[in-house]
C-alpha cells in the first residue's frame, strides 16, 4: 500500500474513492481531494482563503461521511472550492479540520462532473497502525 494517496473507483452510475494514509487523518485529507479532484481540476485550486471545520458523528464512517458532505457543501452552497485539506484533530465522534482553497473559477478550475451526494455504500474505514484506509462513494 502506498503511504498517501487516493484512487478513483468505477461502479454503476457512482463513482467512489479510496484513499490511504500513514494515519487515518491523511486518509480523510485524501478522501476529501479525491472529491474534489472527481468535481475539478484540484491541482489548479490555490489556498487564498480558509475554512474551519468542526463536526461530530457516531463513528469513523459516520464523520468521514460528514466530512465529504462538508466539502461538497463548501462548493455547491458557498462557490468555494478547496484544494488542500488539514485535519488538525480527529478523535472517536469528532473531526476539527482546515480547508484551504478559493472561490470557484469554473474555466480556471475546469469543472469535471456534478456530484450529487456522499453515500453510505460500501462505507468501509480501516485504521492499523502506520496504514489507514478509507473508501466511500458518491452519487453522480
Amino acid at each position: 500500500m502506498r503511504e498517501k494517496g487516493f484512487r478513483i473507483l468505477d461502479h454503476p452510475a457512482d463513482l467512489g474513492i479510496e484513499a490511504y494514509g500513514k494515519t487515518l487523518a491523511e486518509a480523510f485529507e485524501q478522501a476529501a481531494l479525491g472529491l474534489v479532484s472527481i468535481i475539478a481540476n484540484a491541482s489548479r485550486v490555490e489556498a487564498r482563503d480558509s475554512r474551519n471545520v468542526t463536526l461530530q458523528g457516531s463513528d469513523w464512517g459516520h464523520l468521514l461521511v460528514r466530512w465529504l458532505e462538508e466539502i461538497l457543501y463548501l462548493y455547491d452552497g458557498e462557490g468555494f472550492l478547496g484544494g488542500r485539506f488539514q485535519v488538525g484533530r480527529l478523535e472517536t465522534g469528532r473531526l476539527e479540520a482546515v480547508v484551504y482553497g478559493e472561490p470557484l473559477d469554473p474555466v480556471r478550475h475546469q469543472v469535471r462532473s456534478d456530484v450529487k451526494a456522499v453515500t453510505y455504500h460500501q462505507l468501509n474505514v480501516c485504521e492499523k497502525p502506520g496504514k489507514s484506509r478509507v473508501q466511500v462513494f458518491l452519487d453522480i
